[in-house]
């Protein structure tokens, strides 16, 4: 009977280790949260993202850019602090910037990319140059850039990277806000009171029970506050989720703005700002995906809505005992293996088979509750020439037999040692003293 639970407890222990290591599986598949707003990806030119403005060939760039150091092509809306620039330009007069239209398809923002003459190119609000692509990284440059066309900061940084030098220190850059004149704001009243609440796309799903009002402007003037008109309105549609746009910026006001607005606006701007800033995408496709992304946020666990249900799942919970588990099986298994072996009563290394086995499966023992994924195949290795080595003994084979078996078992448990973080678990080491 003894040996039959001997046997099964190794058998389950073999089983908890295969499980195991093949729930260690690791896999290069990439996926964004499932939510509503999920979708496949667009091909250029599909979403209307391509204006109708057009580049000169590549020589008549390269003609222009060498004789002036800024050379604007017809359609550009990037600007920029002049004097920030030219102080970032400093005494290196072999910068020059090209600034293009957006909404370029490839071949168009290839051959601006071939005009070697060129040391930045700007195409849209997109700043690039040499190996380089500079990005905003504050809410107050993306509002700058999307909102007024203003790339200062992103210049700046990377005019100096160019140059190897650090940025000239300055404020943040940021348009920021004014109060709407009455004449401003009366015709935006007017078409809200007349047509009622604008629900823009995917509203619905963003802003469950209350569609919001959208009120959409051209891009602002560079250099001057952008007009509050969220908290203009909010006065006089109290608890209504309201957006502007400001070009390509999105400015929300209203109910539950702190919780979520600018979470919303950091990640919806840095992961999709570099696409906008090249393209001339309608300013109701910003709209939508700006709308998936305020769901993709409710989906997270925001606006008070409870997280979708997750089915229980007996292995992703019983994963961690499993390591424990086949730490007992080993364990059962041993002491069933060692229990007729003499322990060795001097302080000496054993060297009779009988107690020699018995040492190293006590070591074996101690070691199976210490080893990691690492040193895992070398304990098993070493606890296999153990069993080997029993079962040698018990059928009386040529001493030199078992402990050519016992040499292999010691010099696998040593290897397990050497990748423990606690001294004394080498063989070496541990014979010395005796089983503990």
């Amino acid at each position: 009977m003894r040996g039959w639970l001997r046997w099964i407890a190794l058998g389950a222990a073999a089983v908890v280790f295969v499980v195991f290591l093949v729930a260690q599986r690791q896999s290069v598949t990439v996926s964004y949260g499932q939510s509503p707003s999920s979708g496949n990806t667009v091909t250029e030119g599909s979403a209307g993202e391509l204006g109708t403005a057009t580049v000169p060939s590549t020589a008549e760039m390269t003609a222009l850019v060498s004789a002036q150091p800024v050379v604007r092509l017809p359609g550009a809306v990037a600007h920029w602090d002049e004097q920030r620039v030219r102080a970032a330009i400093g005494n290196a007069p072999d910068i020059r910037i090209i600034v293009a239209p957006p909404g370029l398809d490839e071949a168009e923002r290839t051959r601006v990319r071939e005009v070697k003459a060129a040391t930045v190119r700007v195409i849209g609000t997109q700043v690039t140059g040499g190996l380089y692509q500079s990005t905003a990284d504050q809410l107050g440059e993306w509002r700058a850039q999307f909102a007024t066309g203003d790339v200062t900061a992103a210049l700046v940084a990377l005019i100096s990277a160019i140059r190897k030098v650090d940025a000239p220190a300055a404020p943040p850059v940021d348009p920021g806000w004014r109060e709407p004149t009455a004449a401003e704001l009366a015709p935006v009243l007017a078409d809200l009171r007349k047509s009622g609440p604008y629900t823009g796309p995917g509203a619905v799903s963003a802003f469950p029970g209350r569609s919001p009002l959208v009120v959409t402007l051209a891009r602002q003037p560079y250099g001057k506050p952008l007009p509050h008109y969220g908290r203009a309105l909010e006065k006089v549609f109290p608890d209504t989720p309201i957006l502007v746009m400001y070009g390509d910026w999105i400015e929300y006001t209203g109910p539950q703005a702190a919780d979520f607005a600018e979470l919303v606006a950091v990640t919806f701007y840095a992961q999709s700002g570099d696409r906008i800033s090249r393209y001339a995408y309608p300013q109701r496709n910003i709209l939508n995906a700006y709308l998936n992304r305020v769901t993709d946020v409710r989906y997270a666990g925001l606006f008070d809505r409870p997280l979708p249900y997750v089915p229980f799942d007996p292995l992703r919970v019983g994963l961690p005992a499993l390591p424990w588990l086949f730490a007992v099986c080993v364990l059962v298994f041993l002491l069933l293996s060692v229990r007729p072996a003499a322990r060795p009563t001097s302080r000496r290394r054993p060297t009779a088979a009988p107690a020699r086995l018995a040492a190293l499966a006590a070591l074996a023992v101690e070691q199976s509750a210490l080893t990691g994924r690492a040193t895992d195949p070398a304990l098993t290795r070493g606890i296999t020439q153990l069993t080997a080595a029993r079962s040698a003994i018990e059928e009386k084979l040529p001493d030199r037999h078992v402990q050519s078996l016992l040499n292999a078992a010691e010099a696998e448990l040593d290897e397990v040692g050497r990748g423990l973080p606690y001294p004394g678990y080498r063989p070496g080491e541990y014979l010395r003293g005796g089983p503990s």
